[in-house]
């Protein structure tokens, strides 16, 4: 009969937490296409996944929807906060906008969520 050695328990300090995958919803909603309207264009950024332990950091970029693609509001910052207010500032009139969200955890660059959505100015 052979023994069999079980193996060790490894010891030591336990890995830390996975942080969570990123969850976070937008107002206007992420995909969606708002109806012509006069600004001020508001934007709601909520992380509803736990905050990862060095923040978040949200970049928006709003630009014309028309093959010019051309930029006129763009802001990137770092926050702590589950819900985060922006006004898209600078939209040409009579324009099909559209407004991409990015929000990067900075405890883990590789933890990332992507949303966009499109609005029209009067």
């Amino acid at each position: 009969m052979s023994a069999c050695g079980k193996g060790g328990d490894g010891g030591g300090n336990p890995p830390p937490p996975a942080e969570a995958n990123l969850a976070v919803t937008t107002d206007p909603g992420n995909g969606s296409v708002q109806a012509p309207a006069l600004g001020p264009y508001n934007l709601k950024v909520s992380i509803t996944s736990a905050m990862p332990a060095n923040g978040v950091k949200i970049d928006i970029t709003a630009k014309k929807d028309d093959g010019t693609n051309t930029v006129f509001f763009t802001t990137s910052v770092n926050k702590t906060t589950a819900v985060n207010d922006f006004t898209i500032t600078a939209t040409p009139v009579a324009s099909q906008c559209l407004v991409e969200i990015k929000v990067t955890s900075l405890t883990k660059p590789t933890n990332t969520w992507s949303g966009s959505y499109r609005y029209s100015s009067k």
